[in-house]
């Protein structure tokens, strides 16, 4: 029986890969490389981060990673603010836990970013835990993972992640977690489609997937 879901954010509960690639293009502007579209952002992006800055040309030796992932966030922090929830990812929220099941949120984002994130979008508080990092640098959550599943205290057969990358995916399976993999985010299907994993292009298919 399922009693606990981790939910992805960026990606998964808010539509904002759009947003991460205006962003991104923002800095190579400013860097004075060429732009990346859509397409090759969902083609190369991954955790960690750092080594997708570095699949799109930047150089640590000229650029430190450090530096560019702060002018990176300061311009997100002040945009995130356009994006917007994705389709149906409140109704589902509100769903599950009308049903008694409790979600957390595992991310990548900043911890202090991410709870005023939630608390913007209006759905802080059907979430028990949130896990977010200690810094801007995206390097991973498996830690927090493992950190966030003794918290909870419950089977991981008993756990569900729902999230939209191959990391989400590589997390669930290392923890022995069920896995739902959405492809409404940051990766491109044909990434996403060669896990083995049940991949759907929507979140409220989600309450019609009978592997849970």
């Amino acid at each position: 029986m399922l009693k606990h879901i981790f939910w992805d954010w960026n990606g998964t509960l808010l539509d904002d890969a759009w947003l991460c690639v205006s962003v991104m293009n923002d800095l190579l502007e400013k860097y004075k490389m060429p732009y990346v579209s859509l397409e090759t952002y969902k083609d190369l992006f991954g955790f960690p981060v750092k080594n997708y800055y570095s699949k799109i040309g930047f150089d640590f030796s000229k650029i430190p990673f450090e530096k560019l992932g702060v002018e990176y966030i300061d311009i997100y922090n002040k945009r995130v603010s356009e994006s917007k929830l994705q389709k149906n990812a409140k109704l589902i929220v509100e769903k599950f836990n009308s049903l008694g099941i409790q979600q957390s949120i595992l991310s990548a984002r900043e911890q202090k970013q991410l709870e005023v994130d939630l608390e913007s979008f209006g759905i802080k508080k059907y979430f028990t835990h949130i896990s977010g990092l200690s810094n801007n640098y995206a390097a991973g959550k498996l830690e927090n993972a493992k950190q966030l599943l003794k918290k909870i205290d419950t089977k991981p057969s008993q756990v569900l992640m729902i999230g939209d990358t191959t990391h989400d995916y590589e997390i669930a399976k290392k923890l022995g977690l069920k896995r739902i993999i959405v492809d409404i985010g940051h990766q491109s299907s044909e990434r996403l489609k060669k896990l083995d994993v049940v991949v759907l292009d929507n979140l409220y298919s989600i309450l019609h997937e009978n592997k849970i």
